[in-house]
């Protein structure tokens, strides 16, 4: 939903009622996690994608009868081993998508789960997909860490879903959850889908070079809330770095220390050295590499990488640690400028984020999409 947010909540304040498909299971190759979101407006409008273009032109008439009835709708579509539809995937995969409607009586609690997801606070929302009664299709919690919003049919599953609604919530991940009728924890007959909006992820870019400049340009393009940070104040401008979401002049690792300290950093971190001096990555490197962080990279040359290596163990960074850090930094693409670099190191973090081994697909076999159970993290 987060794509479509904006649009959304314009409609929304307008009074106009729109439908909402949801990914919200995935099997096999589809292009598209659970999450993903189309919006369609009552003038025609679209907004945002299911699947890439593969199954769109039947979420839009579907959604257009949800739009006049505001009756939900969970419709699969795909193509399987034995029998092709007539609306498929192209890729083989399988999708799940929830069309609903959205409006002012149907979704009373929609402006505060606005102001969460714009002011960072870690939000989601539960739905009800899947009811032997059809009157409960559709129901929605709005969870918070310390409070929820809405009614699902009866205390118990309202109390069921919150707390796991609570747990997808500190792992970051949004997914279809199962229950009895009534919230029974064992049992079938109900499936809740529990969308999942956290911050985005930071990336901290240490060194304000022109590296540093193409590497912000690519991480906020990913998703990420972009800090550049370098001592100098003289290149650390905002002026040099209009894609970061700010620019810090401070000590690299006192300013990563401080940032720690305050929780403002997390297990969805990444870290880029691109400072190219000792007196700033290897201090900088002792407090990230005793951190968990998603990804930590620092360039240089293989002469500059040994050396750096050389400092660290004196520094006490024991070999386990120094196991984490990748350097030098990026996946080897032959790379020769500032933006290529940056995609170099992005293909690096993309890889590691999801197991990828970093070859060309025209090399391998198998599923193009193998991991699609792995959290899908702050690109919903």
């Amino acid at each position: 939903m987060r794509e479509v947010l904006d649009e959304l909540d314009r409609r929304y304040r307008d009074g106009e009622p729109v439908a909402l498909g949801t990914v919200v299971s995935t099997f096999r190759s589809a292009p598209r996690g659970p999450g993903a979101s189309m919006l369609v407006a009552a003038d025609g409008t679209v907004t945002g994608s299911v699947s890439g273009g593969c199954v769109e032109g039947a979420v839009y008439e579907l959604a257009q009868d949800v739009i006049g009835d505001g009756v939900p709708v969970l419709q699969r579509y795909g193509v399987s081993d034995d029998d092709a539809f007539s609306v498929g995937l192209t890729c083989g995969g399988i999708i799940d998508v929830f069309v609903e409607r959205i409006d002012e009586p149907s979704f009373p609690a929609f402006p505060a789960l606005v102001d969460s997801v714009r002011a960072g606070e870690p939000v989601a929302v539960a739905t009800v997909t899947e009811h032997p009664d059809a009157a409960t299709v559709g129901r929605r919690l709005v969870v918070w860490p310390d409070r929820a919003d809405g009614e699902l049919g009866s205390d118990r599953m309202n109390e069921a879903v919150t707390d796991d609604a609570r747990g997808l919530l500190d792992v970051g991940r949004s997914g279809t959850l199962h229950y009895g009728p009534d919230g029974q924890r064992r049992g079938e007959g109900m499936s809740v889908f529990v969308n999942v909006f956290q911050p985005p992820p930071r990336m901290l870019v240490f060194g304000a070079i022109d590296f540093a400049a193409a590497m912000a340009k690519l991480g906020s393009f990913l998703g990420y809330r972009v800090t550049v940070c370098d001592a100098r104040g003289v290149f650390a401008t905002t002026a040099r770095f209009p894609a970061a979401d700010e620019v810090v002049v401070d000590w690299p690792h006192r300013y990563l220390a401080a940032e720690a300290e305050a929780g403002r950093v997390d297990s969805r971190t990444v870290v880029a050295v691109l400072t190219h001096d000792p007196k700033f990555d290897v201090p900088l490197l002792e407090v990230a590499l005793r951190m968990d962080l998603a990804y930590v990279g620092a360039m240089g040359s293989r002469r500059t990488h040994d050396d750096r290596l050389a400092r660290l163990r004196e520094a006490g960074v024991g070999d386990d640690e120094i196991a984490r850090l990748s350097s030098p930094i990026g996946l080897d693409l032959g790379a020769r400028t500032p933006e290529e670099t940056a995609v170099s190191i992005a293909a690096e973090i993309i890889a590691l984020r999801w197991g990828g081994r970093g070859e060309r697909l025209t090399r391998t076999e198998g599923p193009i999409h193998g991991h699609e159970g792995a959290p899908a993290g702050h690109h919903d």
